[in-house]
């Protein structure tokens, strides 16, 4: 990988049971029950548009399976990762088949249920049987996972202009950054975000499209160098966007210190296509390759002691934290060591990766109270790699441009000025649940505070972690994060995972500096 070496990654979130069908229509056309739009409607429901072929299907959509599952006995949880990993294998194999094909598709409507959809489906209800059998063996047998078994086709949200998420004049991402969120390059957010805090992030239609123009791309449809994406309506200028970012009320009692922990850019070079929290055991459980800083020992057969006796590249020795995310990359041509390898090429991830010029890893309070210490091993997933298909109810992606980051987008890549870097940051949620360092489908574990700061019932506060990537990439589009095939390299896909293996002596210090108001390394 250009100036590096390399190892192997996976994410499952939240589910959309999409009602679409594939109809034939009688002029060759396909009428097909798609959503023009990532995010849901009112009920819950994705919007009901119906489009046909003039309407170009840009992706496969299916259900997540991780997320409707209901609580997962202890002793079935590793089989049942093992096999929602393999689901996503079956997807990534599917939509290749689908790319493949797309004109022979677009000529012969039966050709999708025959080839892809139909196929797709029966090695999802195969999946979904032993994913019921394994719970079975230890608790009640989930029902009604049959009817997430079938996918669909779906058109691509900016190529349709359609209305929902990613469209109109403001796009919100219901996440704040906080306090130092101003104009400045080193935007460390002393105050982190929430999943239902501060202003709205996003910009309209229009001024994505607008800043997209500005610089297109090659490829098949508009869809990037090798007809995957990104699109130019995927970027917007920086400049055309309204500063969005609500600093959250600090309240009597917060706690206003904060512990950065430097653990450097990756310069060694250490990724891999594994994700050990959502895919142990499997190689290339993400289809996407990963940078990871902190935890040398991280691959997808990682166990806890491995993890503990791992090497770390934080200078603070007692952090042997594990912090990764997906790789960006240069889409300008240049072939990676990657190309023909697993989470690379053959999973449509192409491009030169890029070294982050900057990252900061910080970790925050809470602006009602006081935090106490994370659990040793506790496992963090924030955002959705597949929000694209899931909708953006798990989406906590944040996009801007050094000297502009009271400027947020969610689910647009930023164009930032000469002289300005692209920054990508996460906050991760700041709650737990005070007795699980994971849970079924990674998330319930833990949670955002609510809008008034507090923890939602039955959660305490821990220290947040705030990450903050700064890249020094060429203006204009052509750079874009790994992601799953399917989900086109959207950037409201972007998500960062974190495993906490401080030590117990570093750790109290981290909650003694946080809680005491002191700034410390």
């Amino acid at each position: 990988m250009g100036r590096t070496s390399r190892k192997r990654s996976t994410l499952a979130n939240r589910a959309i049971v999409a009602s679409a069908a594939l109809i034939l229509g009688g002029g060759g056309l396909i009428a097909v029950n798609v959503y023009a739009s990532a995010g849901e409607g009112a009920s819950g429901s994705p919007p009901d548009r119906t489009w046909n072929m003039g309407t170009q299907m840009s992706t496969i959509d299916c259900p997540d399976v991780g997320n409707e599952l209901p609580d997962v006995p202890a002793e079935a949880r590793w089989e049942v990762d093992r096999e929602l990993a393999a689901m996503d294998t079956q997807i990534t194999d599917a939509y290749q088949q689908f790319a493949d094909r797309k004109d022979e598709i677009s000529r012969d409507p039966n050709l999708a249920e025959n080839a892809v959809l139909g196929p797709l489906k029966a090695k999802r209800t195969a999946s979904i049987d032993r994913i019921a059998t394994a719970v079975e063996r230890n608790a009640d047998r989930p029902q009604g996972l049959d009817g997430l078994a079938p996918c669909n086709l779906r058109a691509d949200d900016n190529n349709q202009g359609g209305g929902g998420y990613g469209s109109g004049d403001s796009q919100g991402q219901d996440a704040g950054q906080g306090d130092d969120q101003g104009q400045g390059d080193d935007q460390g957010a002393d105050q982190g975000q929430g999943g239902d805090q501060g202003a709205d992030q996003g910009q309209g239609q229009d001024a994505g499209q607008d800043g997209g123009q500005d610089g297109g791309q090659d490829g098949d449809d508009g869809q990037g160098q090798q007809g995957n994406g990104p699109e130019a309506s995927d970027f917007v200028d920086i400049q055309s966007v309204q500063p969005n970012v609500d600093r959250p009320r600090q309240r009597r009692g917060a706690s206003r210190g904060t512990f950065t922990t430097d653990c450097g850019r990756n310069e060694n070079g250490k990724f891999n296509p594994d994700n050990v929290i959502v895919a142990p055991g499997v190689s290339n459980g993400a289809h996407h390759m990963h940078d990871y800083v902190g935890n040398q020992a991280n691959d997808a057969f990682a166990s806890d002691d491995d993890l503990a006796n791992g090497d770390t590249s934080c200078r603070n020795q007692g952090d042997r934290s594990t912090y990764y995310w997906p790789v960006l990359r240069l889409q300008n041509g240049t072939a990676e060591n990657d190309a023909d390898a697993d989470g690379g090429g053959k999973d449509q991830n192409v491009g030169e990766i890029q070294t982050p010029s900057q990252v900061t890893l910080k970790f925050v309070g809470n602006p009602t109270g006081k935090v106490t210490a994370m659990p040793r091993f506790l496992r963090i997933i924030t955002g959705d790699a597949k929000a694209f298909t899931n909708g953006d109810a798990n989406a906590n992606a944040s996009w801007s441009c050094t000297g502009f980051e009271n400027r947020q987008l969610k689910d647009k890549y930023p164009i930032c000025p000469d002289g300005s870097q692209v920054v990508r940051s996460f906050a991760f949620q700041s709650c737990w649940d005070g007795q699980n360092t994971d849970s079924a489908n990674h998330r319930t574990h833990v949670a955002f505070a609510q809008d008034n700061g507090r923890c939602p019932n039955g959660f305490r506060a821990i220290p947040q972690l705030v990450q903050r990537i700064v890249y020094d990439v060429p203006p204009g589009p052509g750079f874009a994060v790994d992601s799953f095939p399917e989900q086109l390299h959207k950037p409201v896909t972007d998500h960062g995972d974190f495993i906490n293996v401080f030590d117990d002596k570093l750790m109290k210090k981290v909650v003694s500096c946080i809680n005491g108001g002191r700034k410390c390394r």
